[in-house]
């Protein structure tokens, strides 16, 4: 009988996993944070000081996790975060995430910095797809993406606003990872002894379409790439406006999401514009150490944004019970992202439905144990007053 659970009965398990198969500055690359990491594990923190309220005697027989997200049914309240490391942790990781997303009926965002062309996404993944997009130095490079997504069908644009400087991640100037890959000493032994990953990633690469590089970058732009660490290919822009935000908008006629935000008032600047949601994150504790995180501040924001807006909100979720606790707080959504690249470092496509099948698990039975039949229904009553602003009941999803 097939062993549907590759041996993970948590995110941890598969975490473990891909640490193992995992050369060690790729590993790093995914699961750490920026200097100190400090926000890294506040994230978790955060989510341990919130405690949960259960009602008992509650005929929960019948449970739903079902959420209506941008006028569309899903059958889960969480969707896959933009990752750029998709694509070294499996061959064609992106694909093999995205069709892992399609099978559970929940989004799958492919980042700007994947190892796989969004064409090929789209032609062999299926699903509801989004698109991250990261606003470069040269504003029309980032325009010409954006359009070329628009043109694959795209139905979404996360527009990425909390990087307006590369982020200190010392760990990866340490382990010399950079993308293009580059040879040291030390990075040449690391490969050499995760034989699995060379033999099953990278030597497949090689020897199918050469070595991994930025496939969504136009192709005169990949071709002066050099060598630099992973995320710093180009020049971020560090002029960005809410004019840029406006542009945006008239250029992308689907649903498109700013994401990065922590203040209450950006995130009313975010509707005034005309986006149609806010995630919440600290970028997995990626970028600025010492910001707050995401569900310290979720609260205010959905009081400050009523329904003009959907608010979804990322960074440390590891857990059911933390999806619950994000969508008492008022939450529409949940995205996931080192939990799913963990997934398919570990088996691919099978990893990351076992990590979506995880947490599917994990939010029903807390759903069952705190009394709550369906996640429309969840609200601060659930939790218990920690220092944190109730939220209103949110609106059905």
């Amino acid at each position: 009988m097939k062993d549907d659970t590759l041996g993970a009965y948590n995110i941890a398990d598969l975490r473990e996993m891909a640490r193992r198969r995992l050369p060690k500055g790729i590993f790093e690359f995914v699961d750490r944070g920026a200097e100190d990491e400090v926000s890294l594990r506040n994230n978790r923190a955060a989510f341990e000081r919130i405690k949960l309220m259960p009602r008992v005697l509650v005929d929960v027989s019948q449970r739903s996790q079902e959420i209506t997200l941008f006028g569309q049914q899903q059958k889960m309240p969480i969707a896959i975060a933009p990752t750029g490391a998709a694509g070294i942790m499996w061959h064609e990781g992106e694909i093999a995430v995205a069709r892992a997303a399609a099978a559970a009926g929940i989004p799958f965002t492919l980042a700007t910095g994947s190892m796989t062309a969004m064409e090929k996404v789209v032609a062999q993944a299926g699903g509801r797809l989004w698109f991250q997009l990261y606003m470069y130095a040269d504003r029309s490079l980032s325009h010409q993406i954006a359009e070329r997504a628009k043109a694959a069908g795209f139905e979404a644009l996360i527009v990425t606003v909390d990087s307006p400087v590369f982020s200190n991640r010392e760990y990866n100037l340490r382990n010399n990872f950079t993308m293009p890959m580059s040879y040291t000493v030390r990075n040449v032994t690391d490969v050499l002894t995760h034989p699995r990953w060379l033999a099953g990633v990278l030597m497949r690469y090689v020897l199918t379409t050469g070595m991994p590089r930025y496939e969504n970058y136009p192709s005169e732009v990949k071709a002066r790439i050099t060598a630099q660490p992973m995320g710093r290919a180009l020049k971020l822009n560090d002029s960005l406006t809410w004019d840029d935000v406006r542009a945006l908008r008239k250029l992308w006629p689907r649903t498109l999401m700013l994401k990065g935000l922590l203040h209450p008032q950006d995130a009313v600047f975010a509707a005034d514009c005309g986006a149609d949601a806010v995630i919440l994150s600290n970028h997995g504790g990626r970028v600025m150490d010492g910001a707050l995180s995401p569900i310290e501040v979720l609260p205010q924001v959905v009081a400050a944004v009523g329904k003009r807006i959907t608010v979804l909100v990322d960074s440390g979720f590891r857990r059911g019970s933390d999806v619950i606790k994000a969508l008492a707080l008022g939450a529409n959504a949940v995205l996931i992202g080192r939990s799913s690249l963990y997934g398919a470092a570990a088996a691919g496509e099978a990893g990351a439905t076992r990590a979506i099948t995880i947490f599917r698990e994990e939010i029903d039975r807390v759903m069952a144990l705190i009394g709550c039949r369906d996640v429309a229904a969840l609200n601060a009553d659930y939790l218990v007053p920690n220092n944190l602003t109730p939220a209103p009941s949110p609106s059905s999803r």
